[in-house]
């Protein structure tokens, strides 16, 4: 299977993962109503709630992780080294040169967002430029913009977006039928338990619907920016040096992890099973095995 097929393949799953988180979120919204004795205006509001809720995320969705990732721009003047790299591997993708953000930070680190190619952003911490070499910071570069080529900064914007509006609206049936068993007698029957239970286990859901999109999006994004600088051996050793770096970012939350290179926050024996990412040493292994 070629690379090209491989990414065509992976739209096709996200799009089936799209269709059956929008199919949870309007059984909430159906067991939310049925709770109220109206289950088919539940399940319109929660439709309807989550295409505005997306909507506004998608369009402002860059602004907001740059904010909480304590990023700031940086000029061609102003560090000409890091421009000029993004510059020529954007000439050699045929990419629009995206905004360049800067997080002063020793960790070492960098993810991509935007909305599209021609709204794109590439972030690098302080530490990333100071530690890596040449080739190195070249194959982490390569990476994030393959995920703007291969459109997945808007795929795991929208991810992030609709796995935030499960949690939101368990919560608020959580909440509700809480407030509400004391009124009501009896409670609603197998329905609502069924309804609980899945709200309950929403932020499982949530975060299985991101692993899902996310990890082979990750090995995609390692081969094409392969591609891009014909030499795999300077991401497998960007890999090493960022795997082993034990300095913690600062400013980043749960809902903007998935988007790093690697995941800040998941460490420790449990780290494989709920990381957004692959595991570092398979994404070497192919590597230097391409």
């Amino acid at each position: 299977m070629t690379l090209y097929s491989q990414i065509a393949a992976n739209r096709r799953r996200t799009f089936f993962l799209f269709f059956f988180t929008f199919l949870i979120i309007i059984f909430l919204g159906y067991l939310f109503g049925a709770y109220y004795g109206n289950a088919a205006s539940g399940a319109l509001l929660a439709f309807a709630f989550t295409i505005v809720y997306s909507l506004t995320s998608y369009f402002f969705s860059a602004d907001i992780v740059l904010s909480v990732s304590g990023a700031k721009p940086i000029t061609k003047s102003a560090n000409p080294y890091l421009y000029r790299m993004v510059e020529n591997l954007c000439i050699g993708a045929g990419l629009p040169i995206p905004k360049i953000y800067l997080i002063n930070e020793p960790a070492l680190n960098a993810f991509a967002t935007g909305r599209d190619p021609k709204n794109a952003v590439v972030v690098v911490t302080r530490g990333l430029l100071e530690s890596l070499e040449n080739e190195e910071l070249e194959g982490v570069l390569a990476h994030e913009l393959s995920h703007i080529q291969n459109q997945d900064i808007k795929v795991m914007t929208l991810a992030a977006v609709l796995a935030g509006s499960i949690v939101m609206l368990a919560n608020i049936f959580l909440r509700s039928s809480s407030w509400g068993s004391s009124r009501r007698k009896g409670g609603a029957g197998v329905l609502i338990l069924f309804g609980l239970l899945l709200a309950l286990l929403s932020p499982v859901i949530a975060q299985l619907i991101k692993l899902a999109i996310s990890r082979q999006r990750e090995f995609l994004a390692d081969s094409a920016g392969v591609l891009l600088t014909r030499y795999p051996e300077g991401l497998a050793k960007a890999l090493e040096k960022i795997s082993k770096d034990p300095m913690p970012l600062q400013h980043v939350s749960e809902a903007t992890a998935h988007l790093y290179i690697k995941n800040p926050l998941i460490k420790g024996m449990f780290a494989s099973m709920f990381s957004t990412h692959p595991p570092v040493e398979e994404r070497i292994r192919r590597l230097r095995a391409a």
